[in-house]
């Protein structure tokens, strides 16, 4: 999963980068609202996490332009703001939660976890199930009927959860690319490819199917 931070803070931005990454996300980081407006136009994410007191534009009006243009990526507004009147405008604006500053990452993890289910379809829980398999995000472990736990390589992770999110749909290269890399990263396509075997041979050669020429579904473990 591919997100958008933006956090005009420094020390705060390096610090949520860091525990994002090692939870399996994707981030790219920007701390002017200008920048942030464009790139939420332009690229594919996932979910934003927007600070409202941004340089350039306010994370306000960054979200009211979004709205406007028909974007419906899930915005969590992370902010020093938290009287009552900040809440009520941030979501009339179109935000789909709401953290006050300070605090826990552990709850902005979690808080991150559900608006991407339900954005999705899913109703939030601690583990995400799809397709006869069970991923604990936590512990980046899936396990399933006739799996045993089986731990899984950051990379294989972030595959992983695409793949369930999206179980049983036509999932191409392309789309794959642009929820696992950030901005910089170099995306080649044959690192999807080789990541789709490591899975096949921790979950079964059957579980992911190639389409050729159009991508990849998710097929899961036999019933």
């Amino acid at each position: 999963m591919r997100l958008l931070l933006a956090e005009d803070n420094i020390a705060l931005a390096d610090t949520l980068c860091s525990s994002l990454r090692q939870a399996g996300y994707a981030v790219d980081w920007r701390t002017d609202g200008r920048d942030v407006q464009l790139l939420g136009e332009q690229e594919s994410y996932d979910l934003c996490i927007l600070d409202l007191g941004l340089p350039g534009r306010g994370g306000l009006e960054v979200l009211q332009s979004w709205r406007e243009q028909g974007l419906g990526m899930p915005v969590l507004i992370l902010t020093a703001r938290g009287s009552w009147t900040d809440r009520v405008e941030g979501l009339r604006a179109g935000a789909d939660d709401y953290l006050s500053k300070p605090f826990h990452p552990e709850e902005l993890l979690l808080r991150i976890q559900g608006l991407l289910r339900r954005s999705h379809g899913r109703e939030p829980q601690n583990q995400l199930r799809a397709a006869g398999l069970v991923l604990d995000e936590a512990s980046q472990q899936v396990s399933g009927e006739g799996l045993e736990t089986t731990q899984l390589s950051a990379s294989e992770f972030r595959l992983l959860r695409c793949f369930m999110l999206h179980a049983g749909q036509l999932v191409s290269k392309a789309r794959l690319a642009e929820h696992l890399y950030d901005y910089e990263a170099e995306r080649d396509s044959n690192v999807i490819e080789v990541q789709i075997n490591h899975l096949r041979r921790k979950l079964g050669k059957q579980a992911i199917e190639t389409r050729r020429g159009q991508g990849y579904v998710l097929v899961g473990l036999p019933s």
